[in-house]
């Protein structure tokens, strides 16, 4: 018989409400939505939500987001932006179908960059990927190999904090970036990669449930030549299907329409606000502050040990024994703060905090005068 253990009570601190953030969520996915487009996703009254996904409405939204993240990452010429149902997992399986030949290399360095990995060792199709690991962390290095047609890496990986820049390995095969909680707030070369998937419910500011490519023209070949090959391909993971709906301006199956519009508005919120650059630029203030302070205290370290390799947008803070960091997360949410709580599988006495380009840096600055009050409290 299952049983529930209820989380135990947080220690009845209140936090005066000068030193609160706006806004309390920090999240790392799903992460906090601007209040202004959920307005705006209102505004639409009945003319959007409960409309068919094959009509202009709907469609003229999904172009609108294909050409503004074709903006956004500056795609070359022969770029496509192609979207499908179901979140990066289900990318990692379309992609064991559709963009693997036979053997691909994999950097694994915490839960999710590790996934891949096993999704592509499970499908007897393929043969055994080559996996190079490090630490949680810490980041490995890509390496040419021979035999190998895809080259499978994590721009940020979201349970520990670590970012690695973007480069080809000096071989021939695809490269495959993982960008799900990265994209739209790390900058990126996109000469520097044929395939960069992501989904919307980290630094875009929407909901899950939803996958993004955007996919060189060396990708697309790919697509094409494998689907035209004698390899069975499930419909709904069959990229060169999601490819063609793309073209349309349309998905498969139905899409979550709340998902689109946010997802598109957010982008247009970062084009109109200078692009990338824009958006990346907010998240290093973010992170400059939640590092800085963690540098400067008695009781909190950045969890990565390099400052080149600690991310943007998901900061991993470890607090000192002394300071029990689930007693501080459950506090900050008796006070409205909520989503601090470190990654569950990393197991680590840590925070980790949502440095998304949608959460102000002032609120990162107002957490960090919490988490001091909190854990003066405590002590």
């Amino acid at each position: 018989m299952l049983s529930h253990v209820p989380p135990a009570a947080a220690p009845d601190i209140q936090i005066p409400a000068d030193l609160l953030p706006a806004d309390g969520r920090f999240g790392c996915g799903p992460s906090k939505v601007r209040p202004a487009a959920v307005e705006a996703l209102a505004a639409t009254g009945r003319s959007y939500l409960g409309t068919s996904h094959r009509q202009a409405g709907v469609r003229s939204v999904v172009g609108r987001l294909r050409a503004g993240l074709a903006e956004l990452f500056s795609l070359p010429d022969g770029y496509e932006v192609v979207l499908g149902n179901g979140g990066t997992t289900v990318f990692w399986d379309a992609a064991t179908f559709g963009l693997i030949d036979r053997r691909s290399q994999h950097l694994s360095f915490g839960e999710f960059s590790s996934k891949f990995a096993a999704a592509a060792k499970a499908a007897p199709w393929l043969d055994d990927p080559e996996v190079i690991e490090s630490a949680p962390g810490t980041h490995p290095e890509a390496a040419a190999s021979a035999g190998v047609d895809a080259y499978a890496l994590t721009h940020n990986e979201t349970s520990t904090g670590v970012m690695m820049d973007i480069r080809r390995p000096a071989a021939s095969g695809l490269l495959l970036v993982d960008a799900t909680s990265g994209a739209g707030g790390l900058r990126v070369d996109p000469t520097q990669f044929d395939c960069y998937y992501f989904a919307p419910q980290k630094c875009f500011a929407s909901d899950g449930g939803l996958w993004v490519a955007l996919c060189s023209p060396a990708a697309v070949e790919r697509i094409e030549r494998v689907a035209a090959s004698d390899r069975f391909i499930p419909e709904s993971l069959n990229l060169k299907v999601a490819l063609d709906n793309s073209r349309l301006d349309q998905t498969y199956n139905t899409p979550a329409l709340a998902t689109l519009f946010l997802f598109t508005d957010q982008v247009e919120w970062m084009l109109a606000g200078g692009g990338l650059e824009f958006a990346a630029s907010r998240s290093d203030q973010s992170a400059e502050t939640l590092y800085g302070w963690a540098e400067a205290s008695d009781y909190a370290t950045p969890f990565v040990a390099k400052p080149d390799e600690r991310s943007r947008v998901v900061g991993t803070i470890d607090l000192d024994p002394s300071v029990d960091a689930g007693t501080v997360s459950r506090v900050l949410r008796a006070n409205g703060v909520v989503d601090t709580e470190s990654y569950r599988k990393l197991g680590r006495n840590q925070l980790r905090i949502g440095l998304f380009p949608a959460i102000d840096p002032e609120d990162v600055a107002a957490l960090t005068c919490c988490i001091d009050h909190v854990v003066a409290a405590l002590r």
